[in-house]
């Protein structure tokens, strides 16, 4: 055929009817460019050429001239105004130009001139969408399927609509019919994939992504969010290589970017993180998601830079997304890092949870019923967490489990996660009387039915809004009782939790309207240690001294005396048994007293009712003594301890004993976390080792992703000036007792930091 046109050129150069044929053959064989010339040669040639202009304008609209293609159409258009056709395809460009409001007038008149039209209802729909008319645009996309029951974009852009109105099984239901007519619409396997991920059926989307891939092996949409379904599925090399692929087909692909950054952010690559999330936002200067994102990794890195602006953007990303009920680009676990209010940090917890409920309503499972009275002897308890292995949870509260009172309690604890081989893991396992691994029941119904069937009264959840969380589970309501405890400080803004395991410090009575649960107020503290299971051969300690120096500074006659005021956290020898130790040297005991002035506002007339504005408030302090016992091991010289230490060695004899440095010891066991095994030898523990200073206190703020900005960092500072506190805190006391009862909670630059000081 190509052969035959070239021929017909050939014996007549100026045969329009040839050229604009033979720009068709290479248009359908792909060469663009080579079809865009001989269109415009069989214009040039007939000035009034219809056909020729119409697919002129098709050819430049594929290849994005849209200039061009707009004058083709007009071109055409002179030559038949009423033509439908053409008016779509005009509509196409105009859209494609972000000319919204003229291409729906001109979809407009192509339905006028042609009223069964499908394929200009549906473009006509996608505009009205993209304006925002959400409720036009769906009679638009219902209109082309009474028109044309298997028009399949109309199937899938309707798809898209019912998806982000929550409609997820009406979304499913026409994804699956779009690719019952057309089996290779990519665009179906992907959205199709996204909405099976929403559900947590992460295999089957993955397949669809795959399929989308196929059809279209350049599809940069499908290569991202498949990547965002390995990294759910824990497969961060391949999401890593998906987003990479993403963005060599697009390299300004902005969600990509952003999808890249979260990868390097969750695996600790702090500045390849930044580096991807700068580039997202040079792409896409309004991007939430990268922005919010960016603010937390250069919190992470203690960069302050431009902190108030960046707090003050940041503030306000979040009061808009809240106002327009859309998920906050701040996680709940995150919001303690923001000055956002209260009320704010509620609002995106609630967020959150209302997505739950979005994900349960799919399995279409009638509330659990439960029992209006009990006649029973033990109360069960069920802990559910995804954190029963190496995890700070379990560091904290192993032992919970095993020092229940077993005649009124029975314990069961649900894992949200696989055994990890650590003593952790089996600790909990073995103090529960049932330890169910919920690791394996992907399906939450499955998993809310089984604790159910178990009979739990009060089911406590451990992970809230943290990694590895189902509260999904939670949402489904398979307890009378359900309660937050522990892994997550702040409030679910669920109606399915009931309380909150917190304390009087953490959540003054005076915010709990800021909580959507009850409170339930432990004695003294929510939070739990487990130090005192965990290391029992830290227990017993020695401060260390050399005999030279115990010198006493009022009588330097007397060797034997030990000075009064003595650091307790200098040089100190820990073991499983210091007896070997002990009776090889002096050991002496000795007392020191520490004193804590404490100040507290009271009315000046107890007599004038609280709403006197004339009341007044006086100072009044308080002053505790404390009795602190230290015993102190007085070597005949720690000379060869302190070469020990300075050169790195890893142990030194003393007196004939045996003595390890406590920092170059080798954990044998890799299942144990850092200081659990118990040592067999005696250790001896410096600041020196740590390179911190033997006179000074060290405040730490040890989690990486939690990082205090400066402003809070001033307000522990200077709270003895806020709040009339004065802690005299030196180096030879230790603080047994702080009395909290007199903080408030009120002021506004931090209001959730409880804040100490200390005088030097």
């Amino acid at each position: 055929m190509k052969a035959c046109y070239l021929k017909a050129i050939e014996t007549c150069p100026t045969f329009a009817v040839a050229w604009s044929n033979l720009g068709c053959v290479f248009n359908a064989q792909g060469e663009i460019w080579l079809a865009i010339h001989h269109f415009e040669k069989a214009v040039s040639l007939d000035p009034n050429f219809l056909d020729a202009y119409i697919n002129l304008g098709n050819v430049l609209k594929e290849a994005r001239i849209f200039d061009r293609a707009v004058a083709a159409y007009l071109r055409a258009l002179n030559l038949s105004p009423n033509n439908a056709i053409v008016h779509g395809n005009l509509a196409c460009v105009y859209y494609e130009q972000g000319l919204i409001d003229l291409s729906i007038d001109t979809y407009r008149r192509a339905i006028e001139l042609q009223p069964n039209f499908p394929d200009a209802y549906c473009n006509l729909a996608n505009a009205l969408k993209e304006k925002g008319q959400v409720t036009e645009a769906e009679d638009c996309y219902n209109t082309a399927l009474r028109l044309c029951p298997t028009h399949a974009d109309s199937l899938n852009n309707l798809a898209n609509i019912k998806r982000e109105q929550g409609y997820i099984e009406e979304a499913t239901r026409l994804y699956l019919k779009a690719l019952e007519v057309f089996p290779e619409f990519a665009a179906a396997h992907s959205n199709l994939a996204s909405v099976l991920q929403q559900q947590g059926k992460l295999h089957e989307a993955l397949q669809h992504y795959k399929d989308a891939i196929r059809i279209s092996p350049t599809f940069a949409d499908a290569y991202s969010n498949m990547g965002n379904t390995l990294k759910e599925m824990g497969d961060i090399s391949n999401a890593l290589q998906c987003y990479t692929r993403a963005i060599q087909i697009n390299p300004a692909f902005a969600d990509a970017h952003s999808n890249l950054a979260s990868i390097h952010k969750d695996s600790g690559n702090i500045p390849e993180a930044i580096a991807s999330y700068r580039t997202a936002l040079k792409l896409k200067p309004d991007f939430p998601d990268a922005y919010c994102n960016l603010s937390h990794c250069l919190q992470i890195i203690c960069d302050w830079t431009d902190y108030d602006v960046r707090m003050r953007k940041l503030v306000s990303i979040v009061a808009d997304q809240l106002d327009k009920n859309r998920l906050p680009s701040v996680h709940p676990h995150h919001s303690m890092l923001y000055p956002l209010s209260h009320q704010q940090r509620r609002a995106i917890a609630a967020r959150h949870a209302a997505l739950c409920f979005e994900k349960i309503q799919i399995l279409h499972k009638p509330p659990y019923t439960f029992p209006k009275e009990l006649s029973i002897k033990r109360i069960k308890i069920g802990y559910v967490s995804s954190d029963f292995g190496n995890h700070p949870t379990s560091h904290l509260m192993q032992s919970v489990p095993g020092m229940h009172d077993r005649s009124l309690v029975e314990i069961y604890c649900y894992a949200l996660s696989p055994d990890d081989g650590t003593t952790f893991r089996s600790k909990v396992e073995n103090e529960s009387d049932h330890f169910i691994d919920l690791s394996s029941v992907v399906c939450n119904g499955k998993a809310a039915d089984r604790i159910h069937a178990d009979g739990i009264h009060i089911l406590v959840n451990m992970n809230g809004y943290t990694k590895g969380a189902r509260n999904e589970i939670f949402a489904l309501k398979p307890a009378p009782i359900q309660v937050m405890w522990l892994g997550y400080p702040g409030t679910s803004g669920a109606s399915f939790v009931d309380y909150i395991i917190t304390d009087r410090v953490t959540s003054p009575i005076e915010i709990a309207d800021q909580y959507s649960e009850k409170l339930a107020y432990m004695p003294d503290t929510f939070f739990v240690g487990d130090h005192k299971q965990m290391f029992p051969h830290l227990m017993e300690r020695v401060i260390l001294m050399d005999k030279s120096s115990a010198l006493d500074s009022n009588d330097s006659s007397d060797r034997k005396n030990i000075p009064t005021s003595l650091p307790d956290t200098v040089s100190i020898v820990n073991a499983t048994d210091l007896s070997p130790i002990i009776e090889k040297a002096d050991v002496k005991k000795i007392r020191e007293v520490s004193v804590v002035t404490t100040t507290s506002s009271i009315a000046a007339n107890s007599n004038r009712s609280n709403n006197s504005a004339n009341q007044s408030n006086v100072a009044v302090s308080q002053t505790e003594k404390f009795e602190v016992v230290k015993t102190v091991v007085e070597l005949p010289a720690t000379q060869v301890v302190q070469a020990m230490i300075s050169n790195g060695h890893v142990q030194t004899s003393v007196n004939g004993l045996v003595v390890q440095n406590g920092l170059a010891t080798t954990q044998m066991n890799n299942k144990a976390a850092t200081g659990e095994e118990a040592p067999t030898a005696i250790l001896v523990t410096t600041r020196q080792q740590y390179g911190l200073p033997e006179d000074a206190i060290v405040y730490c703020n040890f989690n990486q992703l939690y990082k205090i900005d400066p402003k809070t960092l001033k307000c522990w500072i200077n709270v003895s000036n806020n709040y009339h506190f004065l802690l005299n805190f030196k180096l030879n006391y230790v603080l047994k007792l702080i009395n909290f009862k007199d903080f408030k909670t009120s002021t506004e630059k931090c209001p959730m930091v409880v804040t100490i000081s200390s005088s030097w």
